[in-house]
């Protein structure tokens, strides 16, 4: 059975829980935007070169995910994000 945390301890681990949700949740948004111009430039130029770097980086991207939300078990988004988490730890280990 895990140990009870203090207070401070739940909430600075569960802002860092929400600042690795938040950071892959941007890594997301600039793949999307980054391989839908790759995409478009590879249609005007006649060429179907752009499923190679989807695929490169989706690898990472999916690795990513990976490590934030199966193995981290780690603004108002990120405040709701925050408690969320805290309230969570809270249950698990005990702590007021």
């Amino acid at each position: 059975m895990p140990t009870p945390m203090s207070p401070d301890e739940i909430d600075r681990l569960a802002r860092k829980r929400a600042g690795a949700k938040l950071g892959f949740y941007g890594h997301l948004a600039v793949y999307t935007a980054v391989n839908l111009f790759l995409y478009a430039s590879s249609v005007l130029g006649h060429r179907s070169w752009s499923p190679f770097p989807l695929l490169g980086w989706g690898l990472g991207l999916v690795l990513h995910g990976i490590s934030v939300f199966l193995i981290g078990s780690g603004s108002s988004l990120r405040e709701r994000m925050v408690e969320r988490e805290r309230e969570r730890l809270k249950r698990e280990r005990g702590g007021p």
